[in-house]
């Protein structure tokens, strides 16, 4: 079973930037879809951005185009979320998950915490 872990979040003030890394424990995810959802406080979560193995993008909304930037290393078997311009509703509990088959989100990582301050 492949894990995830999410690292990199924690306070900023609006308008700063943060990077957020998951790293997978086997370099099979190489070849898997990856990406970043997020949970706000009192709200369902949401897909943010995903990127394929080959390095395709797939952004919610342009808002987030212009700001988040995802990248994936896989030699390091990590994707990465460089977020910049954060917004106070930027906050929220932010996960890694990944593909394996059937365009299933099946895989996920325990989430790490972005707080952005006014």
């Amino acid at each position: 079973q492949v894990h995830l872990v999410e690292s990199g979040g924690g306070l900023v003030q609006a308008g700063g930037s943060l990077r957020l890394s998951c790293t997978a424990s086997e370099d099979t995810v190489s070849s898997y879809t990856m990406g970043w959802f997020r949970r706000a406080p009192g709200k369902e979560r949401e897909f943010v951005v995903s990127i394929t193995s080959y390095g395709g993008t797939t952004y919610s909304r342009d808002s987030e185009k212009g700001r988040f930037t995802i990248s994936r290393d896989n030699a390091k078997n990590t994707v990465y979320l460089q977020m910049s311009s954060l917004k106070p509703e930027d906050t929220a509990v932010y996960y890694c998950a990944a593909v394996v088959r059937n365009g299933v989100w099946s895989i996920w990582g325990q989430g790490t915490q972005v707080t952005v301050s006014s």
